[in-house]
Parts: structure tokens; sequence; C-alpha cells
């Protein structure tokens, strides 16, 4: 059984939302220099900007990370559920500096964006968004894949023309 394309993320939006709500972590995939690829399970929040998906990763910059996105900034995002629902979501991934859209991300976290996905923040940052060892993530998706467990029927949207990091 083929995926179905689709034109505008508004058409796997729901289905997106729902599988992402019932997963709530998923796995990080970036690659290193030898083009090997290495998994994390991380908490993205995301929201529609300009009818396309946005993420945000709130994480703290370790060195394998840093180095494996300034190698490649292609990331994969994979959310499952013993359902066998799935989300997949091909990025370009890119550290945020700015100190407005840092206090954003960490709003959304603080207020489950969307609904049930989030966490305060403050559990991993005392010192607040200001703190030295809060980084941020912003998850570009180029190509996204819901994948319904019940029957496996698979709907992709694409990004026209993917995001170049």
């Amino acid at each position: 059984m083929g995926a179905a394309q689709v034109r505008s993320f508004s058409e796997i939006e729901a289905a997106f939302v729902e599988y992402v709500q019932q997963t709530v972590y998923c796995t990080m995939v970036t690659v290193d220099r030898r083009n090997r690829p290495r998994a994390r399970v991380v908490q993205p929040v995301w929201e529609t900007v300009d009818e396309r998906p946005v993420g945000w990763l709130a994480v703290f910059r370790t060195p394998v990370k840093a180095a494996h996105l300034a190698h490649n900034p292609h990331t994969t995002y994979a959310y499952w559920h013993p359902r066998q629902d799935a989300v997949f979501v091909d990025s370009v991934s890119a550290w945020v500096h700015d100190r407005d859209t840092k206090l954003r991300a960490w709003e959304l976290y603080r207020r489950n964006s969307p609904p049930g996905v989030g966490y305060d923040p403050h559990l991993y940052w005392s010192a607040g968004p200001d703190s030295p060892d809060y980084h941020l993530l912003r998850i570009d998706p180029w190509r996204v894949q819901v994948l319904r467990g019940s029957d496996l029927s698979s709907r992709i949207w694409a990004a026209d023309p993917p995001p170049q990091p």
C-alpha cells in the first residue's frame, strides 16, 4: 500500500497532533561526521506557522549533538505508539540564540503545545529561560508522514521546496 501525498499540511494536521499527543516523546536522529546515525529520546513542542509545522526543542547543548548538527543539520523525529500510529518528521534543525524566541518557546513548553505535550522547563533549567544551559533548536520540517496503525494508511506532506541548511 502506497502513501498518499497531500498538498497542504492542514490535511494531516489533526492526525499529526493526535499522534504526537498520544506519544509525547519521540526519537531524534542525527548523523555524525562519518554519516552514522545517532538516536536520542526528546520532547519537542509544535505549532503551525504560516500553514507549516514548526517544532521547538529545549535541550542541553551536548558536544555530540552540537557536532552532529554542525556537520549536518538534517534531522528526523520519529513518534511511535503501541497502537502502531506513527509520525515521521524529516527536517532541518538549527540552534536559536534570540532571547525573545527562546522565551516564546519556553512558554510553549509551559502551556503545552499541542495540549498534553510539554512540561515545566524550570524542572531542568531552574534559572529560567536565561539559564546558560538552556538551549533551543528550531525544527523546520520538509516532510511529515503520518501512519495510522489500524489499517496502515499513510499520508505524506512535503514542503515545496524543502528548506536548505
